[in-house]
Parts: C-alpha cells; structure tokens; sequence
C-alpha cells in the first residue's frame, strides 16, 4: 500500500526508498490500475485538462493522466519522497505534504488519491483541502480499501490457513500502530459528502487472488519491506517465512481485501 507520509503528522510504514518500494509500486499498479484507469476516464478528463496526483508513490497514474492531457494539459504529482515517479513533459513531480503544504484553490479539473487519506491524520481535513484546490465542478476521485471483511481462505490445510489468518490480523496492527485507519474505504463515500462534494458515485471491488497474481505479490513484498514491524507485531520470522511460502503456493487461493472507488464533484 503506498501514500504519503510526514515526519510531523504521520508514522507512515511505507518507505517509497526501501529495498522493496519498487516491487511494492509495481504490484500496486497492476493490481489497481485496472479500476483506477477506469473511474478517471468516467471523468472525461482529455487535453487541456489540469490535474493533480496527491501521494504518487510510483507514478503510473501520473503517467497515465499526463498522456491524456497532452499537449496542452499538465499534471501535478505529489508526494513526500517523490523518487520513484518518473519525469515527462507536462509532468511536472514535486515533494508536497498534503497534511501541511498549501494548494492552489481553484485550480484543478481533476485531483485523485490512491491509498493515502487512510494514512493521514485529519482526513476530512484533507479532503476539505483537496475540495478547494479544484474549479467548480471539478471531480475528485479516492481510491482506499477496507480490510473489516479481508478474511482468511477457505483452503483444507488448517495450517496454511492458520498462518495466512495470523498474517492478515498482523498487517491490521501494523497499520493501525502507524495511525493508518485500513478500514477507512468503507466511509470515504461519506466523508467526502460530508466535506462538501456532490455527486458522490461508490464503486466497490474485490476479486480471488491466486498463484502469482499482483495480490499476492504485494502481500509477499510487504512481508519483506515491513518485516521489523511483522515481529513487533508477535509474528516471527519462521512464521513469516512459512506464510510466503503458503502464498507461494500453487494451489493456494485467498480473497482480496475491498477496494472503494469513488468519484465527486466540487458544487458547480
């Protein structure tokens, strides 16, 4: 899971220069470009277009949108360690704290945000912040997940099973001990109602995840990239060696955790 963090305000787990950022970013992208891709062109976002990207971790999203804004559109994209997202004419990447740093009001078609207000403190005064930096009737898109019904497999081998359980409650400490809220996808809808949005359109997702598919590989990379948090946790490093291979394995097969898309827009 990847967002935006601040050293003042926020204990993020993620680090966009870790040893597995990249992986983490690759997996992220193929397992939630799909959808994401798919929600901001119901927007009609097209040339011309000024977008902004809030949290762009490994910019594929940024990337997207300022192709389809050429020529003569341009995206911002934002982040605190802003590394990892490549440069292109009409992309323009800077370091930007969506907690403190302060937006042009009125100045965007399009802002969108992937798995970073669940990280933040003050999230609905975020969205409120994100609500001003678009023109009337610009559109904001927040994509989250919601682990409250991410629940173990239905698979034979009582241990597998055991081990992945223990994995998915230990990921849901890890976060929550960083002040992530993981559930916080299941009430985005109505948090940006609540910040003054209308139009608000929620688009739920989960699918099986099997061997080899981006799911499962971001569960891997994150057992690796936030392994010293995972034995905070009570887990160990047999344990956690034990469950890559239970997700490694060809026959195994685990429910996604749900993910909510939702589109606004900012009073005409």
């Amino acid at each position: 899971m990847t967002g935006q963090n601040s050293a003042t305000t926020s204990n993020y787990v993620f680090d966009n220069n870790g040893d597995h950022s990249v992986d983490q970013h690759r997996y992220l992208a193929e397992l939630l470009d799909p959808l994401t891709l798919e929600r901001l062109g119901q927007t009609g976002v097209t040339a011309g277009w000024n977008c902004l990207e809030v949290g762009a971790g490994g910019g594929s999203v940024a990337l997207w949108l300022a192709e389809r804004v050429a020529p003569t559109g341009r995206v911002l994209a934002t982040d605190i360690k802003p590394g990892l997202i490549p440069r292109r004419p009409g992309l323009t990447v800077i370091r930007h704290d969506i907690v403190d740093d302060p937006l042009p009001e009125g100045a965007f078609d399009l802002v969108h945000a992937r798995l970073v207000l669940s990280h933040l403190p003050g999230r609905q005064q975020v969205l409120e912040r994100l609500r001003a930096a678009l023109r009337p009737g610009g559109w904001l898109q927040i994509d989250e997940i919601d682990i409250t019904h991410w629940v173990a497999p239905r698979i034979s081998d009582p241990r597998a099973r055991e081990l992945y359980g223990s994995y998915v409650t230990a990921m849901a400490q890890v976060l929550g001990a960083a002040g992530s809220d993981p559930t916080w996808g299941g009430s985005a809808a109505r948090a940006m109602g609540e910040a003054g949005l209308v139009d608000v359109d929620p688009v739920l997702w989960t699918e099986v995840w099997g061997p080899g598919s981006p799911g499962l590989g971001l569960l891997i990379s994150n057992s690796l990239h936030l392994e010293d948090r995972f034995l905070e946790a009570g887990m160990t490093r047999n344990g956690l060696r034990d469950v890559r291979e239970v997700m490694a394995d060809p026959e195994f097969r685990a429910p996604s955790f749900a993910v909510h898309s939702i589109l606004a827009r900012r009073p005409s």
